[in-house]
């Protein structure tokens, strides 16, 4: 029971941060067409310091079960599967919008960009460019002091590096709660566990955080050195006691299968999301900025599930299942490789 009570806490976060991710991209995507912001702005602004830094938080938790294989397996499982779906969806995402990009840039400066995306991470898929990154850097720290690991990882957020270099500037801006994941994975299970003990403590801690965290966003110190660092992790643990306290609930459910599905969330999401802003905008049904946001939101939600139910046992589950054949484990450990990008 406990294994079990675990993982549908760590499903329920992983399902609250993949909707904040999409609610970004499609409030962004509204209100850049609308040519202002709406109500759902606000929410978007509130999430900012802790909606990222929680999902690679609960990327490395369950790091410390894996890391121990040999090399080869690891990287097929942590490398070659992740970028398998990047190149996959890169390909996808520059194919539907090509024609636009060819219009406004030409042909070649299109061709030119998606060459560029293998080393500059294309829009919202740098979450997948980089989690390969984290994974490789860890393990190769793995007999590194945990403490010194830390701090460095700390150092390099706190300087709030801006090279440039995409890949850089993300690693150094969020490798940290990566590792925090991975080192303090036991503590993190205790605490969440803890917290259904503690309910009426851990609600009241819930919204002491929520007032700090609005405070400190709307007064514009929310970026600020070691303030970042802070909100962060108070976020991240904010969200973990939340899911803790909710996963037992029914009408949680559908965030926990969001959570479980997360990452084909993530990769599907974006053209549902501009599909469903282009309907609203030509029907003129809705004409409140923030409610187009939320519309949108569910859709890019809704669409990526959709595509996914759609094309399981069909010839198209390439699209979320990797091929057995793309493979560089050795054949006795090809287990289960075709498998949700999220296993």
């Amino acid at each position: 029971m406990e294994n079990q009570a675990r993982i549908a806490w760590l499903d329920h976060a992983k399902g609250f941060c993949i909707v904040l991710v999409v609610m970004l991209y499609a409030t962004d995507i509204v209100e850049r067409a609308a040519g202002r912001e709406g109500w759902l702005h606000a929410v978007v602004s509130f999430a900012m310091p802790f909606r990222m830094p929680d999902f690679f938080l609960l990327s490395g938790l369950l790091l410390s079960r894996v890391i121990g294989r040999d090399w080869r397996t690891y990287l097929d499982r942590k490398v070659a599967h992740f970028a398998y779906f990047y190149v996959l969806w890169l390909t996808i995402l520059f194919a539907f919008e090509a024609p636009w990009m060819a219009a406004r840039d030409g042909w070649p400066a299109t061709a030119v960009n998606y060459l560029w995306a293998y080393v500059h991470p294309y829009s919202m898929l740098w979450f997948i460019y980089l989690l390969p990154v984290f994974f490789v850097v860890t393990k190769l720290a793995e007999r590194a002091p945990a403490a010194l690991v830390w701090v460095a990882a700390a150092a390099l957020q706190v300087a709030q590096l801006e090279t440039g270099i995409k890949v850089l500037d993300k690693f150094a801006m969020y490798y940290v709660y990566f590792y925090t994941g991975f080192v303090l994975a036991p503590h993190v299970f205790r605490f969440a566990n803890a917290v259904s003990a503690y309910r009426n403590r851990a609600l009241a801690g819930l919204a002491l955080w929520a007032a700090l965290d609005a405070a400190l966003v709307f007064a514009g110190y929310a970026e600020l050195p070691l303030v970042s660092l802070a909100l962060a992790f108070t976020g991240a643990a904010a969200v973990i006691a939340m899911a803790a306290l909710i996963c037992e609930m029914p009408a949680f459910r559908p965030l926990g299968y969001c959570g479980r599905h997360s990452i084909v969330i993530y990769l599907a999401f974006l053209i549902p999301v501009t599909v469903t802003r282009k309907i609203l905008t030509a029907s003129g049904w809705i004409n409140d900025v923030g409610w187009m946001s939320l519309i949108a939101t569910f859709g890019g939600v809704v669409g990526a599930l959709a595509l996914y139910w759609l094309v399981r046992g069909t010839p198209l589950r390439f699209l979320f299942e990797r091929p057995r054949w793309i493979s560089i484990a050795r054949p006795s450990s090809r287990r289960i490789l075709a498998t949700s990008p999220h296993a």
